[in-house]
C-alpha cells in the first residue's frame, strides 16, 4: 500500500478492497518505523487519524456520498492551524500554542473526507531552505540521511518521499514547496497567489505566502489542489474566480505547446548534472511535439535582493505580535516590561528568524524605506512585467528548480547568502504571483533527485498540470523510491 499513488489508493478504497482504517494503520506503522531516521513529523495524531478513518468506513458502508479524498491520509505543515493540535511553526515561540479554529484548507480537507495524520517539521516560521532552522529537530532527506530535504516544507516533502504519507500540504513563500520537492524527488505545486486561501496560515510574508500540495505524482497534486482551491471571504487576497477541475483534465496534453527557456536560468552557479538533466527533459518535450523558444527575464538577477527586502520587511511586521503578551513564549525572568519583551523574543526566536526580523526592520526604518523597501517593490513590478511579456511567446517557462542537488546537513548553515541562493530559480514566481510546479526529471551519479520547474501565467494551474503530466507519462523518474531497506529497522514491501 505504501508504494501506491493516490489515484490507486482512492480506487482501492472506493471498491472496498481496503478500508480507510487499515490504510491509515499502514501509514502510521510506516511513520513509526521510518520517522526515527527521517524525522519528518513533529506531531502524529494516531487516535484522531484512526477515528477519522473509521467514520469514513462507516459512511461508505452506508452508501453515503463521500469526498474525493475519502480515507486518504494527508500530512500538514506545522504552520497551518488545526483546531486543538499543536501549531508551533517549528519555533519555541509557539511551542504551547493550540489554535481554537481550523485553517481554511483544513476545513476543505475535512469536507473532502481526508484523514489528517499529523504535522510536519519545517524551518522556523518558514524561514529557510533546508529545514535545519527548526527549533526541535533536523529533518533528513530519505535519499541520503546525511543531506537536507530542502525547505521550508522539508518535513512534508520528506514524509511523502519516504512513503510515510501519500499527500502533504506545504507553504511556499520563495520556493518552500518546489525546492524540497525537487531535492526529495517528488512533485510540489505552488498555486497562483490568491488561488488558495491563506486563512489560518501563520504568516511569514503575506504578499508572497501560498499553500500548495506535495505528492508522488502530478495526478495526486491535481487532486489535492482541487480539494483546497477556491474563494474564501475571510482572506482579502483570495481571488473570487472559477476553479477548474484539474484532476479531470490532467491527462489531456496541451497542443500546440511552446515552452520558454530563459538564458538567466542556465548561468554560473548551476550544477552540471542538474543542467544536463534539465536539457534532457527539454529533449523529451521536443520528442512529444513541443517547440522551444528562448525568452528573456532580464530583471531576474535582482530577484534575490528584492525578495529578501520584501519578505523580511513583511516578516518584521507579522512577527511583531509575538511579544510574550499578545502571543507566544513569555520569559520567566525579567526586570520590567521592556526587559520581558526583549527576553521573550530573544528566547523564543531562533537565529535565522532574528536575522530576518532585523533585516526587515532596518529596511522599513526612517531614512531607509525609500532606498530599500520601495525600490524592491519597483523591482518586483519589473519582474512581473518580464514574465507577462514572456508568456506572450510561450505557454510555460521551463528550467531547473534548484541550482544544486541536496547538500549535506551543516554545509551551509553558517553561510546565509549561500543558503539564500538555493532559491534563486523559485523566488521570482512568488514575486510575480505565478503558479509553479517541480517534477522529478533525473538523478545525479550519486543517486540524488533533480527537479524540473515549470511556470505558467497566473491562474493557469490547469494548463501547468497538463504540461507536467505530459512529461511524467513519458518518463519514469516519478516512480523511483529511496532505498528504504537500507534504513535501520525498515524493510521494503514484500520482503
Amino acid at each position: 500500500m505504501l508504494e501506491r499513488t493516490v489515484t490507486e489508493l482512492s480506487a482501492l478504497l472506493a471498491c472496498r478492497e481496503i478500508s480507510a482504517e487499515t490504510l491509515t494503520h499502514e501509514f502510521l506503522q510506516a511513520i513509526r518505523q521510518r520517522d526515527p531516521q527521517v524525522r519528518a513529523f513533529l506531531h502524529v495524531d494516531e487516535s484522531g487519524a484512526l477515528e477519522q478513518a473509521r467514520r469514513v468506513d462507516v459512511r461508505r458502508q452506508r452508501g453515503e456520498p463521500l469526498g474525493p479524498l475519502a480515507g486518504v491520509p494527508v500530512a500538514i505543515k506545522d504552520n497551518l492551524c488545526v483546531r486543538g493540535q499543536p501549531t508551533t511553526c517549528a519555533s519555541k515561540m509557539l511551542q504551547t500554542y493550540r489554535p481554537p479554529y481550523d485553517a481554511h484548507v483544513i476545513s476543505r480537507l475535512r469536507q473532502a473526507d481526508a484523514v489528517l495524520i499529523g504535522r510536519t517539521n519545517m524551518d522556523e516560521f518558514a524561514m529557510g531552505s533546508s529545514t535545519e532552522n527548526s527549533a526541535f529537530q533536523i529533518t533528513r532527506n530519505p535519499w541520503d540521511l546525511e543531506r537536507i530535504p530542502g525547505g521550508s516544507s522539508g518535513g512534508s516533502a520528506a514524509a511523502v518521499a519516504a512513503g510515510e504519507v501519500p499527500l502533504a500540504l506545504g507553504s511556499d513563500t520563495g520556493g518552500s514547496i518546489r525546492q524540497p520537492a525537487a531535492l526529495c524527488g517528488i512533485v510540489g505545486l505552488k498555486p497562483s497567489y490568491g488561488r488558495v486561501s491563506r486563512f489560518g496560515l501563520v504568516a511569514f510574508a503575506s504578499s508572497l505566502d501560498q499553500i500548495g500540495p506535495l505528492s508522488r505524482d502530478v495526478t495526486g497534486a491535481a487532486l489535492l489542489l482541487d480539494a483546497i482551491a477556491g474563494h474564501d471571504p475571510r482572506d482579502s487576497t483570495s481571488v473570487n474566480r472559477p476553479v477548474p477541475a484539474c484532476r479531470q483534465t490532467v491527462e489531456q496534453p496541451v497542443r500546440p505547446l511552446t515552452l520558454g527557456i530563459a538564458r538567466e536560468h542556465f548561468e554560473a552557479g548551476l550544477d552540471a548534472e542538474v543542467e544536463q538533466s534539465v536539457r534532457e527533459a527539454l529533449k523529451v518535450y521536443e520528442s512529444l511535439g513541443a517547440k522551444i523558444a528562448e525568452i528573456k527575464l532580464p530583471h531576474s538577477k535582482y530577484a534575490i535582493a528584492a525578495y529578501y527586502l520584501v519578505a523580511t520587511a513583511e516578516a518584521s511586521s507579522n512577527l511583531a505580535r509575538y511579544d510574550g503578551v499578545h502571543f507566544g513564549h513569555r520569559s520567566t525572568e525579567h526586570q520590567d516590561l521592556i526587559d520581558m519583551y526583549c527576553r521573550s523574543r530573544g528566547e523564543g526566536f531562533g537565529a535565522e528568524v532574528k536575522r530576518r526580523i532585523m533585516l526587515g526592520t532596518y529596511a522599513l526604518s526612517s531614512g531607509y524605506k525609500d532606498a530599500y523597501y520601495l525600490k524592491a517593490l519597483k523591482i518586483r513590478r519589473l519582474i512581473h512585467d518580464d514574465f507577462a511579456q514572456a508568456f506572450t511567446r510561450c505557454d510555460a517557462i521551463v528550467g531547473p528548480t534548484s541550482p544544486t542537488p541536496a547538500f549535506k546537513i551543516g554545509e551551509r548553515i553558517t553561510d546565509p547568502l549561500a543558503m539564500y541562493l538555493a532559491d534563486i530559480y523559485t523566488i521570482s514566481a512568488n514575486l510575480a504571483g505565478l503558479p509553479g510546479i517541480s517534477i522529478p526529471c533525473g538523478f545525479t551519479k550519486t543517486g540524488l533527485p533533480i527537479g524540473l520547474q515549470i511556470l505558467a501565467a497566473p491562474f493557469e494551474e490547469e494548463k501547468l498540470l497538463r504540461i507536467a503530466r505530459l512529461f511524467e507519462r513519458a518518463t519514469d523518474w516519478h516512480t523511483r523510491r529511496p532505498k528504504l531497506a537500507e534504513l535501520p529497522g525498515i524493510h521494503e514491501p514484500g520482503r
